[in-house]
């Protein structure tokens, strides 16, 4: 009995203690502590260069990484030549061509890559020594031959071709040139002309003037000694004599003297991508870089920012909305931004600044901070587990002469980090009565209600300030019965058209990458197939035949709607223009825009369901030029789809599009067809 007794009174303290905690209140933070990171063994070499030594032995592998300490460098009229310098490097030596050495990496079981400011190798601990000698190879003997400039330079000039049609890509490259300066390193834009004057001498001057071991860092990480990185160290890059740094000073970029809006008209945007940026003066390593990454990951660093609950929660403009705040020892930047529909561009702007402006002149709430804090915390010490980090923050505390402790120290100064601090950096860095509001989009669509916010330029996709766009106008005598009519005859007369009775038509789609074969039949009166495969496999088919329609995904079939079958009986029209008026479509021009930079007439098409589209025709030739139509996506909201054709061709006296270009937004296809034949006697029997 006294043992029970005794287990009952030793229990007795710990039910009175439980009953006088507040479970409702969540217990009070405890100090943040002072890190501990583990420093990295380091030294130099003669010729200047530093070396950092992480050891860590969970896996069996180690990664050499060099880097150099330059802050951007001028290319003016030979932008990209920095770029296409560092692909250069790893494709061959003087011993080696590029198969022979990309065979040498494989068979090691590593990996080896090049960038303008870097290189790279990464392998199991036993094959490494050999590895650094490769990469010791390529820097200090790389090849620089002509024929693989080439290739790389046609692969850039692909690239940039790509990108005219990227309103991402757009809007990043001109957001640069104007918020840095065209004269400013971070402003610069590789263009089609620059590239093409790039010879493999200004490679070499690149590479000669840039590329020096006084200016490198050498990062080891993983299962290596210190001793035995120095003697690798020593071996690849002690020889490598040392040489004058070159380092250039460039002009700080100026702020606008006011907010502007900078629109680049892009026709065929179903949505504006709307970017609002400014420089900041924010060195790595000040007391305002903790502060406004603090201020800035509310505003809009993630799912969890302001930016996002309003933008996309709240108002259903954008599938997402972000902020960005970036330290740089030249000159910092602050972006916002958000892609969103055309009709929102407007309100988007307006939602934007009102955020930017709130987090400014609002102390933010005490959870809303807490819970920051907390995720950023989090953060840093996750990334603890990675040994890179160490010598990241190592290479860091190097190039940025941080104090030595600055990592260790993170933690504490977070902590200290309270809404007053978060306001006052806000308003160190940020002054949205002069920046920079740049929207990538259909100016026609979106321009109007714009000018409150400052006044409004354009610029080409290249940045270069032009005039302002003249709007394309519709003839006002023109009836949607006299444009079918032109429609008809510019295409070739009903007589061409009716004497066709099938058409097939054979070439190739590209989609994202992938090239696939595409084939479409026409058999009158109303049968018609279309076929996307890859290797005899149809990925997509749609089709009509003998009144039985079908649409599949690759092999799934999907309901056929009233929506559906009309638009599989227009696409088994060959000018399904003859049939508009029989079939009770209601028609109405409703104006003009420009495709292409020509003016197109712009007929509007409500079909009997109530579906409405529009069809663009060239002012002067009246063919096809685009269409346009938008549809509610389950989980998208609307989806604009867009096609244009080009590259007419006569085929029996009537005028059909070999090309075609169907824009989706993200997801763009492009057609070309290369094989067109009519009248070859096809039955429906041809099309099962």
């Amino acid at each position: 009995m006294k043992k029970y007794i005794y287990i009952a009174l030793l229990l007795l303290p710990i039910v009175s203690m439980a009953q006088t905690i507040d479970r409702s209140k969540a217990p009070a933070p405890g100090k943040a502590p002072l890190i501990q990171i583990g420093n990295p063994v380091k030294f130099t070499l003669a010729n200047g260069m530093q070396v950092f030594v992480v050891k860590n032995t969970k896996l069996p592998r180690v990664t050499a990484s060099l880097a150099f300490d330059y802050d951007g460098f001028a290319e003016g009229d030979k932008a990209g030549v920095a770029e296409m310098a560092g692909q250069l490097l790893k494709r061959g030596t003087t011993t080696k061509s590029k198969a022979q050495l990309d065979e040498a990496v494989e068979f090691l079981g590593g990996t080896l890559s090049t960038s303008s400011q870097s290189a790279a190798v990464s392998s199991l601990k036993s094959n490494f020594p050999a590895l650094m000698s490769l990469m010791a190879e390529v820097v200090l003997k790389p090849a620089l031959a002509n024929d693989e400039l080439e290739k790389i330079r046609k692969q850039t000039l692909s690239a940039i071709e790509s990108n005219k049609d990227d309103a991402d890509a757009i809007s990043g490259n001109v957001v640069k040139k104007l918020v840095y300066g065209a004269s400013h390193p971070y402003g610069e834009m590789m263009t089609t002309k620059s590239v093409n004057s790039i010879t493999i001498n200004d490679v070499k001057s690149f590479l000669t003037t840039y590329w020096k071991p006084n200016m490198a860092y050498l990062v080891f990480v993983g299962d290596i000694e210190p001793a035995v990185a120095k003697a690798l160290a020593e071996k690849s890059f002690g020889a490598w004599v040392k040489g004058t740094a070159t380092k250039q000073n460039f002009a700080k970029p100026v702020s606008p003297s006011q907010t502007y809006v900078a629109i680049v008209d892009r026709p065929a945007s179903v949505q504006s991508v709307v970017t609002i940026a400014t420089t900041v003066d924010l060195l790595p390593g000040s007391s305002n870089v903790i502060a406004g990454s603090v201020m800035n990951n509310i505003l809009g660093g993630g799912f969890s920012g302001r930016l996002f609950a309003n933008l996309r929660e709240k108002h259903a403009f954008t599938y997402g909305a972000y902020s960005s705040l970036n330290p740089s020892r030249q000159v910092g930047i602050f972006e916002a931004s958000a892609s969103v529909r055309n009709e929102k561009t407007d309100s988007s702007v307006q939602e934007l600044l009102r955020e930017i402006n709130i987090i400014l002149n609002e102390k933010v709430g005490d959870t809303e901070l807490s819970r920051m804090k907390n995720y950023l915390s989090g953060g840093f010490a996750r990334s603890l587990e990675n040994p890179a980090t160490i010598a990241g923050f190592a290479l860091k505390i190097a190039q940025n002469n941080l104090p030595a402790d600055y990592y260790q120290k993170y933690l504490t100064n977070l902590a200290a980090v309270d809404a007053q601090k978060v306001q006052d950096a806000g308003k160190a860095l940020l002054n949205t009565s002069k920046m920079h509001i740049v929207i990538v989009g259909n100016a026609k669509q979106i321009s109007k209600g714009l000018e409150k916010y400052g006044p409004i330029k354009y610029f080409d996709i290249e940045g270069n300030e032009i005039a302002a766009p003249t709007e394309a106008k519709a003839d006002a005598s023109l009836t949607p019965d006299v444009l079918l009519q032109k429609v008809v005859s510019a295409v070739g007369g009903s007589d061409a058209i009716a004497a066709i009775k099938d058409i097939q038509l054979k070439g190739s789609a590209s989609l994202m990458g992938q090239t696939l074969e595409m084939s479409q039949t026409i058999i009158t009166p109303g049968n018609s197939v279309t076929t996307m495969s890859m290797g005899g496999m149809a990925v997509m088919k749609q089709s009509v035949v003998d009144g039985k329609y079908s649409v599949s995904q690759q092999g799934m079939e999907a309901p056929i709607t009233d929506d559906v079958k009309e638009g599989l009986d227009e696409s088994a029209l060959l000018i399904p223009e003859l049939s508009y008026l029989a079939k009770g479509y209601k028609l109405k021009i409703v104006g003009a825009e420009k495709v292409d930079g020509k003016d197109a007439i712009d007929l509007e098409l409500t079909t009997p369901s109530g579906k409405v589209s529009h069809r663009f025709y060239d002012a002067k030739t009246y063919l096809l030029v685009k269409t346009a139509k938008s549809q509610e996506v389950p989980g998208r909201g609307v989806v604009t789809q867009q096609e244009f054709y080009n590259a007419y061709k006569t085929i029996n006296g009537v005028q059909v599009p070999t090309e075609q270009l169907i824009d989706m937004g993200q997801l763009k296809i492009n057609v070309k067809y290369t094989d067109i034949k009519a009248n070859q006697g096809l039955k429906t029997t041809d099309l099962k």
